[in-house]
């Protein structure tokens, strides 16, 4: 199985249009096959950034495969699955004020704790 995806093997990238597949050369499918030693599907965002810009230079290479010119691609053997999704617009004073209160709760709780001891 693991000479079938190192030679005939996609990665797939799942986006909100629908699956997307890539079809690297050998040497990026070693290193897919390493990113995904132990997990058939990852977030974009567990991986390194190292991981992540290797992901980006792979989508903005446009090696996309499409349906017809795979000719079985259903059988071909996937290396692993990206969970690709925009990131959402973060309003950051919001997060910014989010932070200070938990950061302001830890506190108030370490200062009870204190007096208590």
């Amino acid at each position: 199985m693991w000479i079938e995806k190192l030679f005939l093997g996609v990665l797939r990238i799942m986006t909100p249009m629908g699956p997307r597949y890539i079809r690297p050369p050998i040497s990026q499918r070693l290193y897919l096959l390493w990113i995904f030693r132990h997990f058939q599907m990852l977030p974009l965002q567990v991986l390194s950034s190292r991981q992540q810009r290797f992901i980006d230079t792979l989508c903005s290479q446009r090696r996309f495969v499409s349906l017809p010119q795979a000719g079985g691609l259903d059988d071909a053997p996937v290396l692993g699955t990206v969970e690709w999704r925009p990131r959402l617009g973060t309003n950051d004073s919001a997060s910014c004020n989010l932070a200070a209160g938990v950061t302001g709760g830890v506190a108030g709780l370490v200062d009870g704790v204190r007096q208590r001891s």
